[in-house]
């Protein structure tokens, strides 16, 4: 079974958009492909198309093959990144 690919790009407004395609050709006829993935550690990716001007492949879900606009990328990352995770306090044994 082929997976889903969405592609997540942000619209001319800012918004987010995401766009489900069930076959690589129908993207084909938007992206160029450029190569495949032959190096990504989730081996499920292996062998997905790598398209001119989009990131990815990345896996989202199960099923579901996830590729960025680099600007969509970049925001996302910086989301990501600057989101605060809880720090741990680490217990002082007194001497």
């Amino acid at each position: 079974m082929e997976p889903t690919i969405r592609i997540v790009t942000r619209g001319s407004n800012g918004e987010i958009r995401t766009k489900d395609y069930t076959h690589t050709d129908s993207v084909l006829k938007m992206h160029a492909q450029i190569g495949i993935d032959d190096c990504s550690t989730d081996l499920s990716l292996r062998g997905m198309p790598v398209f001119r001007g989009l990131i990815g492949p990345m896996p989202e879900s199960k099923g579901i093959v996830r590729y960025e606009s680099p600007e969509v990328f970049e925001t996302l990352t910086k989301e990501w990144s600057a989101s605060a995770t809880p720090k741990r306090r680490r217990r002082r044994t007194v001497s």
